[in-house]
């Protein structure tokens, strides 16, 4: 059984934005998110609750430009940290999935750890803004975050009409199902694959 902790510190330094981010799988739910986006840290900080993940985020961009490079690397700074607590990937349950209500909207989240990337997004209409964050960025920062994480996400708002409340719904509904996919599995040895690998 993997012992050591699983966790994965990531600094990323562009024009647009300089990110320092860490990451720890075995946390207890304790997030330090500061993006400059108040919308953004809320759903971080969701998804770090719900997951009982531990996150710090310290993140300056060009937000006089708009949210999109910075959600962006936010994405792919998370992915590289998930990637590098996984490690080899071994005695990890690999596959998570969850349904989680918020007011009037429901969310269901399925992932595999696959080292696969791949992204299924779909919500019902959202508003194009949350207070000043645009709604279209969230596509973005998971398509990045699975790209640089080699995950597997499906993302599926089944219903709402709040836009606030159906991506609480999916953020609450990923930290619980990524919190599933990367338990640690008693009774495996080696890593989740008839292949021998992932």
């Amino acid at each position: 059984m993997i012992t050591e902790a699983r966790c994965g510190t990531v600094k990323r330094e562009t024009k647009e934005t300089e990110i320092k981010l860490e990451f720890s799988l075995d946390g207890q739910g304790t997030a330090e998110v500061r993006t400059g986006l108040p919308f953004l840290d809320h759903m971080l900080t969701l998804f770090t609750v719900h997951g009982f993940f531990d996150v710090k985020i310290q993140a300056t961009g060009d937000l006089e430009v708009d949210g999109h490079h910075t959600v962006e690397d936010l994405g792919i700074c998370l992915g590289k940290a998930l990637h590098a607590a996984l490690g080899h990937r071994e005695g990890i349950a690999r596959y998570g999935y969850a349904v989680v209500p918020m007011d009037e909207a429901c969310a269901w989240v399925a992932l595999d750890l696959s080292n696969r990337p791949f992204l299924v997004y779909q919500t019902p209409p959202l508003q194009s803004r949350v207070g000043t964050f645009e709604t279209e960025l969230i596509s973005e920062f998971f398509r990045a975050f699975c790209h640089h994480g080699g995950v597997t996400l499906h993302i599926h708002a089944i219903y709402g009409s709040n836009t606030h409340h159906i991506l609480e719904a999916v953020f609450k509904a990923w930290g619980r199902a990524l919190d599933a996919a990367t338990r640690l599995e008693e009774r495996r040895r080696g890593v989740p694959s008839s292949k021998g690998s992932l």
